[in-house]
This record gives C-alpha cells, structure tokens and sequence, in this order.
C-alpha cells in the first residue's frame, strides 16, 4: 500500500467514523440508548484506526503525523472511557479527556498546513482541521458541564435522601420514572427533546464530522497533487537518463 493511498484511506476511514459517532449523538426516537453508544464506540474506533493510518503514510516527522497521532490517542482514550463505564466518572473524565486530545491534535496538524502555501486541498485541510477542533472542543465543553451537574444532582438527591429516610420506597421509584420519562420526551420535530449538554455535544459531533469530510477532500487533492509530481519527475529522469545514454552512444560511434 502506498504512502498516498494509506493517507487517502485514513481520512475516509475517519470521516466515517466521525460521520457514524455523530449519528449515535443525534436525538433520533428510533436509536436505543444502547445502540447510540455502540455508534459512538465504533465510530471512535474507526477514527482511531484512520488517523492511526494517515500517521503511518507521512514519511519523516512533521505537525500533520503529530497531530495525526494524538488524534488517535485521543479517539483511543475515548473508546477506553466507553468500554469502562461510560455514565461513571471515571468513563466520562476519559471521554472529555479524550476529545480535548483530538482537539490539540487537530490544531497540530492545522499548523503543517501554512508550511506549504501552494499545497493542493489546503483550504480544505485548513478549515477541516479547525472545525474538527471545534467540534471536539464542544464536545469536550458539554460532557464537562454534564459531568457537573450530575454530580451536583448527586449531592442533592443524598442529601434528600438523608432528610427523608422514612420516604416511601414506591415514591422514591415514582420519582426517578418521572425523570427518566422526561428524557425521552419527543418534541414537535419528531426529535427527543435534549437538555443544554446533550445539544451542545451533538453540535460539536456533526461539527467535526464535517470537518472530518472537509479534511478527506483536501487530503485527496494533496495526494493526487502529490502523486501527479513524482510522476512527472519520474518521466523527466527517464528522458534525461535517455539523452545521456543517445549521447554516449554517439561518442563512441564516433571514435570508432
């Protein structure tokens, strides 16, 4: 596999995956809670195993392979935080941890972009990598302010329960049914009805999805750019090794 191609699918590797962790955000009646996580888990999957792919194409040590790597281990702390216990601390101190990760690394590989004006796909890798940034950044925001307030309704529902040891246990299940119920309420859009972190986190998900397609184009254009080059440099060798070889035929024709 080559270089250019290994790069070309990395990105699509990853704008799929990007594409497949955002659909799992999207507040779609259809989709389970289970099913959305297993879209989030396999999409940061397949980001990991994409990004890791663009890194190992680019030859030498550059921003673009650096921040490639990091976007990998990002995506790699993501899916560990899914797999331990996504609604626990821990699992979503991973995932915050895990998007800021993929943010720093976007802004890494943003800067190999300036190095080369004249690089096919630059604007397209430029504005994909800041919207990539963007969008996990965001996500990184809402889990951190989603975070905080579970632990703040943590605190009170203990501090409740101390004040109301003698409370009725059926009322207590009544309690917690009515807010789960309130999660799943559809709106008139024929969408779930999402608090302000659950919006903020699906914004930043189609937000790095798209620049995630953005970088894929751009990553194309760079390739094939690329690879048009080293063909024509191939070809222009090929014709001076040629006329040298005319010329030193000639030579000795003529000292015969």
């Amino acid at each position: 596999m080559s270089n250019q191609f290994k790069e070309i699918f990395g990105a699509a590797i990853a704008a799929i995956g990007t594409i497949t962790a955002a659909i799992g955000s999207t507040p779609l009646p259809f989709l389970g809670d289970g099913l959305k996580s297993n879209l989030d888990l396999y999409g940061n999957v397949l980001q990991a195993t994409g990004n890791a792919l663009e890194a190992d194409g680019q030859d030498g040590i550059s921003l673009e392979k650096i921040g490639n790597e990091i976007q990998a281990t990002g995506n790699s702390t993501v899916v560990a935080g899914i797999l331990l216990d996504r609604d626990g601390d821990a699992g979503q101190r991973a995932i915050i941890t895990g998007n800021w990760l993929q943010a720093l690394g976007g802004l890494t590989a943003l800067g190999d972009e300036f190095e080369d004006p004249t690089a096919a796909g630059q604007n397209f890798n430029i504005i994909g990598n800041l919207l990539q940034a963007i969008g996990n950044s965001l996500q990184a925001i809402g889990g951190i302010r989603q975070l905080r307030e579970e632990q703040q309704e943590q605190n009170q529902e203990g501090e409740a329960e101390t004040s109301s040891d003698k409370e009725d246990p059926s009322d207590k299940e009544k309690r917690v049914d009515t807010k789960e119920e309130s999660k799943k309420e559809i709106g008139p859009n024929g969408l779930l009805i999402m608090d302000r972190n659950e919006t903020i986190i699906f914004v930043g998900s189609w937000v790095q999805a798209v620049g995630s397609v953005l970088s894929l184009v751009g990553q194309i254009q760079e390739e094939t750019q690329e690879v048009s080059e080293k063909s024509d440099v191939d070809k222009k060798n090929k014709k001076e090794i040629k006329d040298t070889q005319k010329e030193d035929d000639k030579e000795e024709s003529s000292e015969e």
